[in-house]
């Protein structure tokens, strides 16, 4: 435990994690005392791991990633109706009363690189059906796009994820030929290191289609390999890093990230 204000990112695996990088970037770059830090949190342990934080009062909270997104629901409040919005929590944030809020910052963060974009009617490709992929839908249902092919390893899974979310489209195997599609996100995470490769063939996308992964580690994904090679507008999976995460910050410690920046943290990503 620290004397000093912490939040921490947890997940298993956890060492891929880019968070410390930004949250530590934007705590010097504003002259702030805080700390931030990842942590190897098991399934089994998730529950421990909760209630041990939960009687810290430096502890501000914590970033989840997989495979935690929806576990981490049940050990929670959710005054913002999370549970039954977009069915999965990316952050959590310690009270000064001691109770713990879940939110989750990966739909404001995803859809940010695509706000200046009509999708309305739009046509979309989403591989993957768990926490990540709930976001997006989430997202891509409030933006109004049209059909929804989800590829994932439980089509039926998937397919009741775009029920959930008020989507039309239909599910399929990861190795189905994709569809025509304005956008194609990978919300899984195949492609990452130590991971399967996703290895799809783009083909079938039209010109001034975008793909967007959301893996991070590598920055240059085989996906995003293809697609360059096709031409294809491309959306790495920095961008989402970085908008969901200044949402968290503020929550964390009370303060907006530094403006003007980006460029300076991504190049620190990247290298």
């Amino acid at each position: 435990m620290s004397s000093l204000p912490y939040a921490e990112v947890i997940g298993d695996p956890i060492a891929q994690s880019k968070s410390p990088l930004i949250h530590r970037f934007w705590l010097d770059a504003l002259g702030m005392s805080g700390l931030y830090a990842r942590a190897h949190v098991t399934p089994e342990g998730l529950a421990a791991y909760i209630d041990e934080r939960r009687a810290d009062p430096a502890w501000r909270g914590c970033n989840v990633t997989m495979p935690h997104k929806e576990a981490i629901m049940e050990l929670v409040d959710d005054p913002g109706n999370i549970r039954s919005t977009i069915g999965a929590m990316n952050t959590v944030v310690h009270q000064s009363d001691g109770s713990l809020i879940g939110t989750n910052t990966d739909a404001a963060g995803f859809f940010a690189p695509l706000a200046e974009i009509d999708l309305a009617g739009a046509p979309v490709v989403v591989v993957g059906a768990g926490g990540a992929a709930r976001a997006v839908l989430f997202a891509l249902a409030r933006a109004g796009v049209g059909t929804v092919t989800m590829l994932a390893r439980s089509p039926l899974k998937a397919m009741g994820l775009l029920s959930t979310f008020g989507l039309k489209g239909e599910a399929a195997a990861l190795d189905t030929p994709l569809p025509a599609a304005a956008l194609l996100v990978n919300a899984s995470s195949l492609g990452m290191a130590g991971q399967p490769a996703l290895d799809l063939d783009l083909t079938p996308l039209p010109e001034g289609a975008i793909v967007y992964d959301l893996v991070y580690s590598p920055l240059r994904t085989g996906l995003l390999r293809a697609a360059e090679a096709r031409g294809l507008d491309r959306v790495d999976g920095l961008d989402m890093l970085m908008g969901q995460a200044a949402l968290a910050f503020e929550l964390f410690f009370g303060q907006s990230p530094p403006e003007g920046r980006d460029d300076e943290l991504r190049a620190l990503l990247i290298a």
